[in-house]
């Protein structure tokens, strides 16, 4: 089903189309921009309540700048959606996050219009303030660039590294502060405090509103009369908020708060921003999935709610008539929980996921042992590090991609003073629809060559509590646990928490010839993989090794001395990844056998959904099936 445009949408191919309009005709198109967001998204899938919040802000900075020759930077992607209908992707929309079609991200190769590519957030003004810089050097004196940035995105330490280089300098950037309170979860932080202070005001935003106007007024009087009005607007914002202005003091022009859903005042205001040069700064207040009276209610569930019936908000969701699997994330967080109850030392930390890591229900039942510390990858695993010297033991949960952003404070903070800090790294392995930016694919070979470090994967959810359950226990070290996105395999997964011997693995059957090693949640498909090969008399051992690091090397001297020829299935890199560490033993134990990796290869996955991708790579059940059958020289079934 494709969706049809309205009126005067239909007539955008580009947002040069949308510059022939009027400023009167802006209100329609914003309309028209958001029901057709909404019509999609309630289809199709994909995020939601960002891109509903700034739809007024995407239309009048197309209307405003010339873009692309302007830059445009969005943080993160998840506002991007109206951006990319208003550039050339309208008709392609409905593959937003489908397998082959557009990205649900800026990407630089799919449009001249994506001037950055942005899965992660928190990059938009060290970005745009490189172009600029760029542009000074090249002399393209009229070029804009202009950084949207969630307030979420400004609580990582990144984006105030660039404030204060940027304030340094005298490029022509602009950073439009989108400020709703949120990220995916409620923002967090004394940054959040600050900006509600600024925004609930009331007699600073009275006065403010006439020092614009009287700004308007005289600036035909010449540059001097405006840089007076700019000093008393400057000592009233420090005198009515009792405290210096954050972003002044970073030498920015700050204009603002302003309603970021008036169309009209937003083009008005970024015409006049375009005159004045230099680094500044404007605070657009919104709200997330304006528009959609659910999602405005309901901002964390309505993020990224899959399909819903666009009148009645009703969610779609399976009905089973049998117990399913419950997902990996919910089985970290109620297990995390129950250990919490037993030993007083856990804490549990993450930055800025509560609800998508599911740390949320320890949050909720232990507020002051369970944190969230804002959009800072590197400071929650420094801070875990902080607990764990006091004798405490962080489970820090952090997404696969996202924890190669505080990669060198687990190798200098945690690593190298050996202290017991657990990695819960969720979405490892493919992400799906979230793509490139999201799978998390390296973990396994960034973890595994760091001295201390133990680096774990459960195949279903028992050994997940398990896995967390040792990882625990006094006198561990650095430890990392990879699980995937999505469900798992046990209904009844509440099980006795046992421990588990570090480096043991586990032989799931015996067999001839061949030996399946493998690591994580991906061994479920070699279970099912040796069922089909049982009814043509195929008998290939299968052992899930549990852990990368230490390997169980009683375990592999047994398969290399029985078996000539191993395959390895990983959800992860091959590129030093766990089957890398297997030819290591292999190599430095002298054995000699024909050995196949299946994993990740040494190239940018895009999205689809987990088993296309796996697929796409030659580790779904077919291809283990396919690969197993070749190393065995007997035909593939047809």
């Amino acid at each position: 089903m494709i969706i049809e445009p309205g009126e005067l949408l239909a007539k955008i191919d580009s947002p040069a189309d949308l510059r022939q309009l009027s400023e009167d005709q802006l209100l329609q198109v914003c309309q028209e921009l958001r029901q057709f967001i909404i019509d999609n998204v309630s289809i199709y899938g994909g995020h939601f309540g960002a891109s509903l919040g700034v739809v007024e802000l995407t239309v009048a900075l197309h209307y405003v700048f010339n873009t692309p020759y302007d830059q445009l930077v969005w943080d993160v992607g998840h506002q991007a959606y109206g951006h990319k209908i208003l550039t050339g992707r309208r008709d392609a929309f409905h593959t937003n996050r489908k397998l082959n079609g557009i990205s649900g991200f800026p990407k630089r190769k799919e449009s001249e219009y994506d001037t950055f590519g942005v899965g992660h957030s928190s990059t938009s003004i060290s970005a745009a303030l490189g172009m600029a810089v760029a542009s000074q050097y090249k002399q393209e004196l009229d070029r804009h660039h202009i950084a949207v940035i969630g307030d979420g995105s400004m609580t990582a330490g990144m984006a105030f590294e660039a404030l204060n280089h940027a304030g340094a300098t005298d490029a022509d950037l602009l950073v439009v502060l989108n400020d709703n309170c949120m990220s995916i979860d409620p923002n967090v932080g004394a940054l959040k405090e600050y900006l509600t202070d600024i925004t609930t005001s009331r007699t600073y935003n009275k006065v403010r509103d006439e020092i614009w106007n009287i700004l308007g007024k005289i600036s035909k009087f010449g540059p001097n009369a405006q840089q007076i009005a700019s000093k008393v607007e400057s000592g009233i914002k420090a005198t009515l908020l009792k405290q210096s202005n954050l972003f002044e003091s970073l030498k920015f022009r700050y204009f603002g708060p302003i309603d970021g859903h008036d169309v009209h005042h937003l083009a008005m205001v970024l015409n006049d921003l375009k005159k004045i040069p230099g680094p500044k700064i404007l605070h657009c207040v919104t709200v997330k999935g304006k528009g959609f009276a659910l999602a405005e209610k309901e901002q964390t569930k309505w993020h990224a709610p899959g399909l819903f019936d666009k009148v009645t908000g009703e969610i779609y969701k399976v009905h089973h008539t049998t117990p399913q699997p419950p997902k990996y994330q919910d089985v970290f967080g109620h297990t995390l929980l129950e250990m919490a109850e037993q030993n007083p030392k856990i804490f549990g930390v993450t930055p800025a996921m509560p609800s998508g890591s599911s740390m949320n229900i320890m949050m909720k039942a232990m507020p002051d042992r369970a944190l969230d510390v804002g959009i800072a990858e590197q400071h929650a695993v420094t801070f875990s590090a902080g607990l764990a010297t006091q004798g405490l033991v962080p489970f820090c949960n952090i997404y696969s991609s996202f924890m190669q952003r505080g990669y060198d404070q687990v190798v200098h903070d945690v690593c190298l003073q050996n202290l017991h800090v657990v990695f819960c790294l969720d979405r490892a392995g493919f992400a799906g629809a979230d793509g490139q930016t999201h799978h998390g694919s390296y973990d396994i070979a960034y973890m595994r060559c760091i001295p201390n470090m133990v680096v774990s994967s459960p195949m279903n959810e028992q050994e997940l509590r398990n896995l967390m359950f040792t990882a625990s226990q006094d006198g561990m070290g650095p430890f990392t646990i990879r699980y995937p996105r999505g469900e798992g395999v046990m209904p009844a997964w509440r099980t006795p928490l046992e421990l588990i011997e570090v480096g043991k693995g586990r032989t799931i059957q015996e067999g001839e010839e061949v030996a399946v090693l493998t690591i994580g949640h991906i061994g479920n498909y070699v279970v099912d993989v040796c069922k089909n090969l049982k009814l043509d008399g195929l008998r290939p051992g299968h052992f899930d090794m549990r852990f990368a690091k230490p390997l169980d090397e009683k375990l592999l001297h047994h398969i290399f001395q029985k078996y000539d020829k191993v395959l390895t299935v990983e959800d992860g890199c091959l590129q030093g990844g766990f089957g890398s560490a297997v030819l290591e033993f292999m190599a430095d134990h002298g054995y000699q056998a024909q050995v196949k990796r299946l994993g990740i290869p040494d190239v940018i996955v895009e999205h689809g959904s987990q088993l296309e991708l796996h697929r796409l790579c030659g580790f779904d059940p077919e291809g283990i099936e396919r690969a197993v059958r070749e190393m065995m020289d007997v035909a593939v079934r047809v």
